[in-house]
């Protein structure tokens, strides 16, 4: 951990500092929209000796509900496990033959068929991510295999202090809304979900309107564009069907304390944020490095190692397309929690009267741009950071503006989201059993 914020904040500075003319200039992207509404995004890196593959549609847990919680996920582990001509077998083997892997997974808000390959074997790499994507088997004894196997997690995530901790605190903040749920989903309705209902979902949401594919490596847009054409025809045209989210509960101060098997307490505090393509999105961000973004935070600096009250305290903010969850965390000895609660809100109140320094934020902004230039360093990375802009209609010159906006807030900017947004927390304490 300190070797990596190190680096991150030695990244963002040399960036940062370096002259304009010595930047290195970013590889080409080429964009083309397809007749089904597919876009497809190349970005030709040609010193990378390998090729990644994002394919990623407009779905997940936000489209789900608590009926279907869980669906998203396994529709796209389902993908990966089985095709017309190919068992989920053959699919590993055959990516494994081509030097590389490739997965299916459902998010918060987005789906995704993330593939790698060395660079000369590309073509039947994309070929694969489209046979997957387009002829689906969804053989049942799979189906109830990967079944048995979700459930199982989520009920993991009951036994785990911390996961326990953070699902009661989203149900909290989120009511019925998407964002309530972990995209594993929820116990009840997985078992519930069969194979019609699957392959009604899947024709619902694998339109071209709703699909974004991005490849990054060493290829040329000139041939991987009309080789995409080629592959994905079978694709539908259009967009699925808006689905009516019910919104958020209205802010509200709370505090609730559950039991779970462990050795340590947790704290949780939480509110709900600003989607990322808001402007409260990067004094947000900032605001969240500040309080507990690595070793020179506020939670670490002064919770943990002057006071030594907690074992690990962080402060998290997940990248969302609709207000998502800000919630701090701190993990304790559970007869320390009531001193750990105070001082994890005492910060939390200090945010909003006092400015933070001129040092906090100069240390706050460089690893906030030194974390997301590591981030980016990879192809699969890269193609995964392509389609979410696009997919989240932002576009893939983003990453530019958002770094632009973080290095122009201020401490005002970061007291002003402090104050709107930490003003009714929702607390969530996990004890271990008495």
């Amino acid at each position: 951990m300190r070797a990596a914020l190190a680096a991150a904040l030695l990244l963002a500075a040399s960036v940062a500092s370096a002259p304009a003319a010595a930047q290195p200039s970013a590889p080409p992207v080429a964009r083309e929209v397809l007749p089904s509404g597919l876009v497809v995004l190349v970005r030709e890196s040609p010193t990378s000796p390998v090729v990644a593959v994002s394919l990623m549609l407009r779905m997940g847990a936000l489209v789900e509900t608590p009926e279907t919680a869980g669906i998203s996920n396994l529709l796209q582990t389902m993908l990966v496990r089985g095709t017309a001509t190919r068992s989920g077998k053959q699919i590993v083997e055959d990516a494994d033959g081509l030097g590389g892997t490739i997965d299916g997974y459902g998010d918060t808000d987005y789906g995704e068929i993330a593939a790698t390959a060395l660079s000369r074997n590309w073509r039947p790499m994309l070929a694969l991510v489209a046979e997957v994507a387009q002829r689906p088997s969804f053989p049942e004894g799979t189906l109830a295999a990967v079944k048995d196997f979700l459930v199982l997690k989520i009920r993991n995530r009951g036994d785990r202090p911390f996961d326990a901790g953070l699902d009661t605190l989203l149900a909290r903040l989120f009511g019925s809304n998407p964002n309530a749920w972990d995209p594993l989903g929820r116990r009840e309705s997985l078992e519930r979900l069969d194979r019609s209902l699957l392959l009604d979902y899947y024709r619902q949401y694998y339109r071209g309107g709703d699909l974004v594919l991005a490849v990054s490596g060493r290829v040329k847009a000139a041939e991987v564009i009309p080789e995409a054409r080629r592959l994905f025809s079978e694709l539908p045209g259009g967009r699925a069907a808006a689905l009516s989210v019910p919104a958020p509960p209205p802010p509200a101060a709370s505090r609730e304390v559950i039991r779970v098997p462990g050795g340590q307490a947790q704290v949780f505090m939480g509110v709900m944020g600003a989607a990322f393509s808001e402007a409260d999105h990067a004094p947000l961000r900032v605001l969240a490095t500040v309080l507990g973004g690595g070793f020179a935070s506020r939670f670490f600096a002064e919770i943990r190692d002057a006071q030594g009250l907690a074992y690990t305290a962080l402060a998290r903010y997940p990248m969302r397309v609709t207000p998502g969850p800000f919630y701090a965390f701190l993990g304790t000895a559970p007869e320390s929690t009531e001193r750990s609660e105070a001082a994890l809100r005492g910060e939390l109140e200090r945010v909003q009267r006092e400015p933070v320094t001129d040092k906090e934020l100069r240390v706050a902004k460089a690893f906030v741009l030194g974390t997301l230039a590591m981030d980016r360093r990879t192809n699969a990375r890269q193609a995964w950071y392509l389609a979410r802009y696009e997919l989240a209609g932002v576009g893939r010159h983003y990453a530019d503006r958002y770094s632009a906006q973080i290095e122009q807030v201020t401490a005002a900017d970061i007291q002003r989201v402090a104050r709107r947004y930490l003003a009714q927390i929702a607390t969530v304490i996990v004890r271990p059993p008495e």
